[in-house]
């Protein structure tokens, strides 16, 4: 079976993306592997429609793959947003806050 970052990838290139980068978060949080996703998704799918519209339609291309995820952050980009920012924001830091933390720590 594929990786999850993989299957990410395969279903946003349904967007026909110009860029594409979905990065593994998992390592800096507490959850454990292959739950928090970065994805920079840049294409014309995104021409005239607002962050939340964007947002729905790449949960609508992910479907059910969403349900396997904790976090996606999601940073979306017409070509021409691309072309003047030219980078996503890093991610911040894991600040904790799990209902898994305490099992995890005995606490």
């Amino acid at each position: 079976m594929a990786m999850k970052i993989d299957r990410i990838r395969e279903a946003l290139q349904a967007l026909s993306p110009s860029h594409l980068d979905v990065q593994d978060e998992s390592h800096m949080h507490s959850r454990g592997l292959e739950t928090h996703y970065k994805a920079v998704v840049v294409g014309d799918a995104f021409d005239g429609k607002r962050l939340l519209q964007r947002h729905q339609l790449v949960y609508r291309t992910l479907g059910p793959l969403m349900g396997e995820l904790h976090a996606l952050a999601l940073h979306t980009y017409t070509a021409d947003e691309w072309a003047a920012t030219g980078a996503a924001p890093d991610s911040p830091t894991c600040r904790g806050g799990s209902r898994f933390d305490k099992a995890a720590s005995g606490g």
